[in-house]
């Protein structure tokens, strides 16, 4: 199966400590949430393809060259003069991580109806983030969804500061969620990013069941922090993992490898959705483990879970 992970990449301005009133050190790592997904199944050995709008300018051509390392084909990547998007990265005492997006005019927000391929039967498209909700360019991400042959999964990733009216953002989240139900699809959210739509923190799970039932969904995937995660089906079963309890770094690109982690083990077996959630998490507690969104390898992630 050829996984085309669809989405933003941009720059990771990360703070390195230290410094002047008058200067601070900075670290420039290659991130977004479908660049980050994408890195994570190519080294998890899964045939991957990027299909992201990439820059011609420095930070391009650093992304570049972060999704080649990862093992990601860029055939699909569409090349562009628009400047890299930047989001500017604060930690919490526990390593959690905030971000402040420098988007306007940038390469992730003006996509052209044009410059989507057309997916076969047997290619699995992800999507999701902020490139799919926000800027110029997501309708023409909404059309491509709506029309591709191909499956499809689509990773929430809610960021509030993007566009902060919560029912603007679950109208547009909602055409998506539908759109990737008329393919009987899937949808993947983080506990807090569902609280944050429906303004609730009481029952994230029973919202995701609702979800799934109202647009057709196959699953509907829920990331429960260091809790592990949760799928649930549209007629109300639910299968449920731990998380794991490691030494964490930061929590960058932790839900995106989760995504990659399950894709990679649900695509061979979508019977077995439990395992598959294991693998999920397992990669996602791997990745907290370290600076910045460095995903596993397959047998990192075979030793890690023993």
């Amino acid at each position: 199966m050829r996984f085309v992970v669809c989405g933003e990449a941009l720059i990771d301005l990360m703070p390195e400590g230290g410094g002047t009133p008058a200067e601070s050190p900075w670290v420039a790592r290659s991130g977004g949430g479908p660049l980050n997904s994408a890195a994570a199944l190519a080294r998890l050995g899964k045939d991957t393809h990027f299909l992201g709008r990439l820059s011609s300018d420095a930070f391009g051509v650093q992304l570049r060259s972060h999704l080649e390392a990862a093992g990601v084909s860029l055939d699909l990547a569409v090349a562009t003069d628009d400047a890299t998007s930047v989001a500017v990265v604060s930690l919490d005492d526990q390593g959690k991580a905030s971000y402040a997006f420098h988007f306007h005019g940038t390469s992730n927000f003006n996509w052209h109806a044009d410059e989507f391929p057309t997916l076969g039967g047997d290619d699995w498209l992800h999507f999701g983030s902020i490139g799919a909700v926000i800027g110029a360019g997501a309708k023409n991400v909404l059309d491509f969804v709506s029309r591709t042959d191909a499956a499809v999964s689509f990773d929430i990733n809610v960021r509030p500061s993007t566009l902060p009216d919560r029912a603007e953002y679950f109208s547009r989240v909602s055409d998506l969620m539908a759109a990737v139900g008329r393919g009987g699809g899937i949808v993947k959210a983080s506990d807090e990013d569902i609280a944050w739509l429906v303004d609730d923190d009481s029952d994230p799970l029973g919202y995701a069941e609702g979800w799934a039932a109202e647009y057709g969904l196959a699953l509907f995937l829920v990331t429960l922090g260091p809790d592990g995660a949760a799928a649930v089906w549209p007629d109300g079963r639910r299968a449920q993992v731990p998380g794991h309890r490691v030494e964490v770094v930061d929590t960058v690109g932790a839900g995106d490898t989760f995504m990659a982690g399950f894709l990679s083990a649900y695509t061979v077996n979508p019977r077995d959705v439990e395992a598959a959630l294991r693998r999920g998490a397992g990669a996602a507690a791997l990745v907290c483990t370290r600076e910045g969104a460095q995903p596993p390898t397959a047998e990192e992630l075979d030793a890690f879970l023993g």
